[in-house]
């Protein structure tokens, strides 16, 4: 089928801006989806005008209602780039679309700051939570963030204050391309600016001698975590989320979460990762909410329940991880939902639950280990070893 839609990403020069082949098709168009911005950056055509729907997800049925028709969807900048040209070629045929790329706000902040965009991490929280760029501040870390709201620049020099980041620079830069380019500069400790409500925010991260490290490899410190005493202890995790593999936009199922260290160290450690955690207490859920937020996974899901009933209905794992509570049951319906090439990972600390575990083990095979772990602590002037409880893991891969 040829193509009938047409995306096109348009800055701040407008049509000028254009290739003419990406002109032609704006002012050929019968139809021109696009925010109040982007109908006034396209100018006057004869097409008929339409606004993103409400609600946006309504913009596919949208879009199919239209077909047979010569339509234009303007897009900021690159349309594939953190932007409305990725969902809609999830949706509809990439045959019958053309993508028309106009240069993106991360192209034209690297221009403006003189950064290798090699070198940068680009992320946006345009219409997502803040405070999923908490997992990106690192000691001389380059970031460009797409934002929205003038306060989004505040409450992100809020966070980098807060965690040793004080003295970082951060750059807003505003209407890149255009006549009413505009840009503001200074220090997250001290940020007072009022910025237009749609910018690109280019953060140079500065740490202070005491600032917190926070490494999106596993094995965060235990008192970064609110929790009760019942959590995966540090050492024991890092191992643990190396058995369970993250990758780019993989799901984690995180039966009985407690505190939710697992399921956020999990998040942190890929780009997209995401985690379901199952926990049947109020206040461990809450616990886990809050842990998400503080470290930058604001969109771990946390449902109550209790396994194998919770499960049911749940998107398909990449990889599951059960803290405690293993039973035959839990077991047989966990390894039914989990994708081929899935990881299974569950921990036992007590002889009941190591029970389980050599039996599952001796049954489906897979890897048996046991993990003691010893931390250094005064021991009256003195110190000694402290052992925590030995943990028995068992770990397997779907094949």
């Amino acid at each position: 089928m040829s193509a009938w839609l047409h995306i096109v990403g348009i800055g701040e020069d407008g049509l000028e801006g254009l290739l003419p082949a990406a002109r032609a098709v704006v002012q050929s168009a019968e139809v021109i989806i696009g925010g109040d911005r982007h109908h006034q950056l396209a100018g006057i055509t004869s097409a008929e005008r339409l606004s993103w729907p409400s609600p946006f997800d309504a913009l596919i049925s949208t879009l199919q209602g239209l077909r047979g028709k010569r339509v234009v969807v303007l897009a900021t900048g690159d349309p594939l780039w953190f932007s409305v040209g990725a969902r809609i070629g999830r949706e509809i045929d990439p045959s019958e679309i053309t993508y028309h790329p106009q240069l993106s706000a991360f192209q034209l902040a690297s221009a403006r700051m003189g950064w290798s965009m090699a070198d940068v991490e680009t992320l946006t929280v345009h219409g997502r939570p803040v405070e999923q760029m908490i997992a990106f501040i690192q000691p001389d870390q380059r970031l460009l963030i797409l934002t929205t709201g003038a306060q989004t620049p505040g409450q992100i020099a809020q966070f980098l204050t807060q965690r040793g980041f004080g003295s970082s620079k951060m750059t807003v830069l505003a209407a890149m391309g255009g006549d009413r380019e505009q840009r503001f500069d200074g220090l997250a400790e001290s940020w007072s600016h009022e910025v237009p409500p749609f910018n690109t925010l280019a953060v140079d991260c500065v740490a202070a001698p005491d600032a917190a490290l926070l490494p999106r490899v596993p094995g965060l410190p235990d008192e970064l975590f609110e929790h009760d005493g019942t959590m995966t202890k540090r050492e024991v995790r890092a191992v643990t989320i190396a058995k369970l593999m993250p990758m780019r936009g993989a799901l984690l199922w995180d039966i009985g979460t407690g505190c939710g260290s697992v399921a956020v160290e999990w998040m942190r450690a890929a780009r997209y990762a995401q985690a379901i955690g199952i926990e049947p207490r109020a206040d461990r859920r809450a616990m886990a909410g809050q842990n998400a937020l503080a470290l930058g996974t604001p969109k771990l899901q946390v449902i109550e329940g209790t396994a194998p009933d919770a499960l049911e209905g749940l998107a398909a794992p990449d990889a599951i991880f059960i803290g405690g509570g293993l039973s035959d049951a839990v077991f047989e319906t966990a390894w039914q939902a989990l994708k081929p090439l899935g990881r299974f990972v569950a921990n036992a600390v007590t002889l009941e639950s190591e029970t389980v575990l050599m039996a599952l083990h001796a049954k489906h095979g897979g890897e048996l280990v046991r993990l003691s772990v010893n931390r250094a602590e005064p021991v009256g002037p003195y110190r000694g070893w402290r052992p925590f409880m030995p943990v028995t893991q068992w770990s397997l891969i779907k094949r």
